[in-house]
């Protein structure tokens, strides 16, 4: 799956061995390196960029030991030992923004503004990193679309999302067949909604993202070439 996804387009591939959705149950760190160390080592014999989704420091010492790049931690580097983690690898670390955990977070969605609690809240996390001693170069963010947010405020979210930029730090966008796109296409299934992934991508790439990650790649690439191509008109 992964090759197709470089074969369409793709830069970065990010791997993950624990589900993260809404109600997800939790996996052992020794299941998470068995399931992620594998695929890292195969594909790392290939010229692209792999970026590791875990918020386990034992499981990304392992995955960068077996070649891979990024740390994308949903829960922004606060694990036992993350912080000092994220600093001693000396690696760029995706921190996004989440309440709570994925059994939780649906429950803890009460913002006064969703866009400026975000970027509050992101910014703690990002001091805490910086004070651990993770280089400021090595920091992205990522607001995280449909972590302990309902699709009102993920449309908000959306709509603000050039307000990020004020952080200085490059953005991902990671909204790739989220509920929200589905229920405002009227109650589609994740499979049904990579046109809206896509417009929902472009229109954060358009406010500043420089990544995104996303489930279908091709059509997510040639958006963007045409995106680059308007851009250099």
């Amino acid at each position: 799956h992964a090759l197709k996804m470089i074969e369409d387009g793709a830069s970065i591939i990010d791997i993950g061995g624990e589900s993260t959705r809404p109600g997800a149950s939790p996996v052992s760190v020794e299941e998470e390196i068995r399931r992620v160390v594998p695929v890292v080592s195969e594909l790392a014999k290939h010229p692209v960029i792999l970026s590791i989704d875990t918020s386990e420091p034992a499981v990304i010492r392992a995955a960068v030991e077996a070649g891979a790049h990024i740390w994308n931690d949903v829960r922004a580097l606060t694990r036992p030992h993350a912080l000092q983690t994220a600093a001693e690898l000396n690696i760029p670390i995706i921190i996004m923004h989440m309440r709570g955990e994925p059994t939780t977070m649906n429950h803890l969605d009460q913002y006064t503004d969703v866009t400026e609690d975000v970027i509050a809240e992101l910014k703690q996390r990002v001091k805490a990193a910086i004070n651990a001693g993770v280089l400021p170069e090595n920091i992205l963010i990522d607001p995280g679309f449909g972590f302990a947010k309902n699709a009102q405020q993920n449309l908000k979210l959306l709509q603000e999302f050039y307000k990020l930029n004020v952080m200085g730090y490059p953005i991902l966008s990671a909204l790739s067949r989220k509920r929200f796109i589905g229920e405002a296409l009227g109650g589609v299934d994740a499979q049904q909604r990579a046109i809206g992934s896509v417009t929902a991508h472009l229109l954060s790439i358009q406010q500043g993202a420089c990544m995104v990650r996303a489930h279908d790649v091709k059509a997510m690439s040639d958006a963007i070439k045409l995106w680059q191509a308007m851009q250099m008109s």
